[in-house]
């Protein structure tokens, strides 16, 4: 498996970032990790991607509960980026249980997995295998 070219991590938990980052490193999911501390600031960081003409991430993981902006506003600010060089795969990863996120998700067509924090390798691979196997082994 050829590994993905960059992946960006968006989440103000920085156990829960170093976690992850750990985890993608040590298993060679990705060569470039991007960490944004809120929506926010990876909003700026794709927007900036965009006027530059590079290609988006791979993959978003990203939290909903985040101060500034969350999740569901970042999601719906991305959803207003004038230019998506390439579609990410955006995953939410978080530690709510609470129903009215799920819920809320359902909306946001763009969100293709749901997962709980902390993602372990057997996460990352059921994502890898149901998102990313085609397109990596091409």
């Amino acid at each position: 498996m050829r590994p993905l070219e960059q992946v960006l991590l968006i989440d103000d938990d920085h156990i829960s970032n170093f976690l992850t980052a750990s985890l993608l490193k040590r298993i060679g999911l990705t060569k470039q990790i991007s960490i944004c501390q809120d929506g926010k600031e990876a909003l700026v960081l794709l927007q900036h991607q965009a006027e530059m003409n590079q290609p988006f991430p791979d993959l978003i993981l990203l939290d909903i509960n985040m101060p500034n902006m969350n999740g569901f506003e970042f999601l719906e600010a991305y959803r207003n980026l004038d230019t998506c060089p390439n579609q990410p795969v955006i995953a939410i990863l978080t530690t709510s249980q609470n129903y009215q996120d799920m819920e809320r998700l359902q909306h946001f067509p763009e969100v293709e997995v749901f997962m709980n924090k902390p993602l372990y390798e057997e996460d990352l691979q059921y994502l890898v295998d149901k998102h990313f196997t085609k397109r990596i082994d091409q």
